[in-house]
């Protein structure tokens, strides 16, 4: 393992690790390399990214990124949406759907057993999480990767007595929404719906607990209908600008502005679809069209310009999520190029105090919105 005690210390606001998991059947405890060669070894062609994930726990210590915002994915599809079910499975109940998340969660609390994760919920835990990660250590030393507890869609929560129990669990964010309808909120590729009845009953309950909503995959009328009736803290855990890469799936400066005014936080993703205009998925090459890294800067600097400051960026990288390097930035081999963006954020002008707050500085301020 390569001594990280120099590397800046980095949070990802969004990685879909129990899915990979769980769903795609990968040992995270594993290199990427060892689980490419093995589902390239197995022919595996279920899923477009086999053979070329970029996410592993090794990978995660590698590039010194010590704290995710880690998802749980079970959605509901009663009807058989094939927008709900173009990527995972949609469970035919609730019940079902709960039942799935749990065996999710289940696999964090195996990691936490094997000393390769640990919970974060409360401030003192991050705090002793910090400290752990950024004092001078062996480079042997193999530290637990932290991880917040979130929900990518709320189909999984039963009724609202299942929200406290998700709580108790732990889970401090939950965006309500992922692809299609849903049972609490219309999400992506359903444009011109928004919140359910049930949706707005949630976020009412949400007000009463310590916890952050995520707006990523809302769709426009679900986003401001979301804000009027949830007061606590709102981030946009994978989200990218609509003015650079139109799409209902980015935010428009609209809605950028009022997670600013509300304090929030706006991780970046870099999923080439939402970084490259009318970027086909699964016939264009990042390479080809010179997809880098420092695409993602252009949003950034977007944001930066409507703040006036750098402290509603960060990274939100959405790696893990069902695709791979066939839809990566061509200059990034795995998570642990995350580290590359020091040199490039740098070479663009950013100062050293907006390094760190894009690295780590922005998503620890608002995590500690919702940590008692």
């Amino acid at each position: 393992m390569s001594n990280t005690s120099t590397l800046p210390f980095i949070i990802d606001g969004h990685l879909d690790l129990a899915t990979n998991a769980m769903t795609l059947n990968r040992d995270l405890t594993k290199t990427v390399a060892e689980i490419r060669e093995k589902e390239r070894l197995l022919g595996w062609t279920d899923y477009q990214d086999r053979g070329k994930g970029t996410v592993a726990l090794p990978e995660l210590r590698e590039g010194n990124v010590g704290l995710v915002i880690t998802t749980i994915i079970s959605r509901y599809s009663e009807k058989g949406n094939p927008l709900q079910t173009m990527a995972l499975p949609g469970w035919h109940s609730p019940q079902q759907a709960y039942a799935y998340a749990q065996c999710q969660l289940a696999w964090y609390r195996e990691m936490e057993t094997l000393g390769e994760m640990i919970q974060i919920n409360t401030k003192n835990g991050l705090s002793t999480h910090l400290n752990s990660w950024l004092k001078n250590t062996s480079a042997t030393e193999k530290k637990p990767v932290g991880y917040i507890l979130a929900l990518e869609g709320a189909d999984s929560i039963v009724n609202l007595d299942y929200l406290h129990m998700y709580h108790e669990m732990g889970l401090r964010s939950i965006g309500i929404s992922h692809f299609g309808p849903g049972r609490y909120a219309a999400g992506t590729h359903s444009d011109g719906s928004g919140l359910t009845a049930l949706g707005k009953e949630l976020l009412m309950e949400m007000n009463q607990l310590d916890l952050q909503l995520d707006l990523t995959h809302l769709t426009d009328k679900g986003f401001f209908e979301a804000l009027d009736i949830f007061h606590g803290p709102v981030i946009a855990s994978h989200q990218n600008c609509r003015s650079i890469v139109p799409g209902e799936r980015q935010f428009s400066d609209e809605q950028i502005s009022c997670i600013i005014e509300r304090n929030g936080m706006i991780g970046g993703a870099l999923d080439t679809w939402m970084m490259y205009p009318d970027f086909q998925l699964a016939i264009d090459d990042p390479k080809e069209l010179g997809i880098r890294l420092e695409h993602l800067v252009d949003h950034f600097d977007h944001i930066c310009q409507m703040a006036g400051n750098s402290e509603h960026i960060g990274f939100g990288s959405d790696l893990d999520g069902l695709f791979g390097l066939e839809q990566t930035p061509y200059d990034m081999n795995t998570i642990a190029d995350l580290q590359k963006f020091g040199d490039i954020l740098s070479n663009r002008g950013y100062q050293q105090k907006d390094i760190d707050n894009i690295f780590s500085g922005n998503w620890i301020r608002t995590l500690n919105c919702v940590l008692t």
